[in-house]
């Protein structure tokens, strides 16, 4: 240090208050206070190492199969399909028909004539048989 210059201020390890509005640093822990989590006394020991087995096992899918014919895996006949759709009366057909007839509409079998009334019914080209069934009720 040179002769007429100014001695640095001395350091002070508590924060400064720097006035109103001023906060301190995010994720500053003051010098006083322990570390979260921190137990006075007990050694720190690492956690030992446990072996898991863990077993595979075959988990089968079904993609959203719904209105349209959809491409899957049969679970029956294990092929790669695009599925064949059968639309069929349901409970959302009854129902309809049934509030239709409480009305006194004569109409009231117009449900069984409408396909966005009726379930569909998934089934594999190659084995014939039933993969999903998509309920509307």
């Amino acid at each position: 240090m040179e002769k007429g210059e100014d001695p640095a201020p001395p350091y002070s390890s508590q924060p400064a208050n720097n006035g109103p509005g001023m906060y301190p640093q995010p994720g500053f822990i003051p010098a006083g206070a322990p570390p979260a989590g921190y137990q006075a006394g007990l050694p720190y020991t690492t956690p030992t190492m446990v072996p898991v087995t863990v077993q595979t096992g075959h988990v089968i899918v079904t993609p959203a199969l719904q209105d349209i014919p959809g491409q899957t895996v049969c679970p029956h006949c294990q092929q790669s399909v695009t599925t064949t759709t059968e639309l069929k009366p349901g409970l959302l057909t009854w129902v309809a028909c049934g509030v239709l007839s409480i009305f006194g509409c004569i109409f009231c079998c117009i449900p069984f004539c409408i396909n966005s009334c009726k379930d569909v019914e998934h089934s594999c080209p190659s084995c014939h048989k039933v993969i999903y069934n998509h309920k509307r009720m």
